[in-house]
């Protein structure tokens, strides 16, 4: 039973991974995040609130919060044919948001893996 329940996880966790990536959308790791942005002139998009922002947040990076009614507005202003680079908290956020920018006609969008807990957690 764990087996087939494993299989199946592993199948669907496949799947959206593949969905994802038809859709224009990567999901990146921290590394791969940090040498594609930093010192970089991107469209870096910091998808939490504004206090969450205002808290800290990756330099370079305009906040455009999921949760504001202005939200498709706001990104209506950005270039669409260029990379859009996202994060939030932990990557819920990010990845929703990820999947708005595809329907809006965004053609490469890059997610950051973990959210700016990742970003920021010490490295070993």
């Amino acid at each position: 039973m764990n087996k087939i329940l494993i299989f199946l996880l592993l199948i669907t966790s496949t799947f959206n991974v593949n969905a994802q990536e038809k859709d224009g959308i990567e999901l990146l790791s921290l590394a791969d995040f940090k040498t594609q942005t930093e010192n970089k002139d991107v469209q870096l998009i910091d998808v939490r609130t504004p206090e969450e922002f205002e808290e800290g947040h990756i330099e370079d990076a305009i906040n455009i919060d999921y949760y504001s009614e202005d939200f498709a507005e706001e990104f209506n202003k950005l270039d669409k044919d260029k990379p859009v680079y996202l994060y939030c908290r932990s990557g819920f956020r990010s990845n929703e948001s990820a999947l708005k920018l595809s329907e809006m006609g965004f053609k490469d969008i890059y997610d950051l893996e973990g959210g700016i807990l990742n970003y920021n957690k010490k490295q070993e």
